[in-house]
């Protein structure tokens, strides 16, 4: 017959409480949800910043060095429709695809969420160009921090400028929810739930007038 488990040892079996978010510029702790990111230009990675840091950063269209903050906007264009044959040059296995301009490379970059993680496209950046980089979403698009987000459905494709951090968001999540060749169903929710979060924070572009 067991005994009741020691207290000393209850902290090593039951569940472990989440660790606390810390800015890693200096140390603050930051709340879960709802802090800000900063780019790390060079490696490409997300990094957690409080406001103060995140502040020093946060400077659009002029250079800071190894960080760069991550805007807060949402854009969409009504006036730049995306037909399914635009779609079927981008040659993208599954129905999202998000790009960023790589500041260090002066060109488009395109990935798609996959079971593996974000998989970067092998299509020749000129046909992005052609499809996309006459829009004017792209004309707006912050280098390195900022994304074109595209969804793309049976007879619709959008296109959505977002903070960067939202697509590694959305490729995080669909590594951990899919299941099988197309995903699921839980991953087919979990990406109608952040497209109407996307549609309901943008923006839309005032439609251009005559020239």
């Amino acid at each position: 017959m067991t005994g009741p488990r020691p207290q000393g040892l209850r902290r090593f079996t039951g569940p472990r409480p989440p660790r606390p978010e810390h800015c890693e510029l200096c140390g603050t702790p930051v709340p879960p949800d709802g802090h800000r990111h900063l780019v790390e230009t060079e490696k490409r990675a997300l990094v957690c910043a409080c406001t103060a840091c995140a502040l020093l950063f946060d400077r659009p269209g002029t250079p800071t060095g190894r960080y760069r903050a991550v805007p807060d906007r949402y854009l969409s264009d009504p006036g730049h429709h995306l037909d399914d044959a635009a779609w079927e040059l981008l040659r993208i296995p599954v129905g999202v695809a998000f790009l960023f301009r790589n500041a260090a490379l002066g060109r488009l970059v395109a990935l798609y969420p996959s079971p593996a993680g974000a998989t970067e496209s092998e299509l020749d950046p000129d046909t992005w160009q052609s499809v996309l980089g006459a829009g004017r979403l792209a004309a707006l698009l912050e280098p390195d921090v900022e994304a074109l987000l595209l969804h793309h459905t049976p007879g619709r494709t959008t296109c959505h400028l977002v903070p960067i951090d939202l697509c590694y968001e959305l490729v995080g999540r669909m590594r951990l929810l899919w299941r099988g060749f197309d995903g699921g169903a839980e991953a087919r929710a979990a990406l109608d739930t952040l497209f109407a979060h996307v549609e309901a924070r943008a923006k839309v572009l005032a439609e251009a007038g005559p020239s």
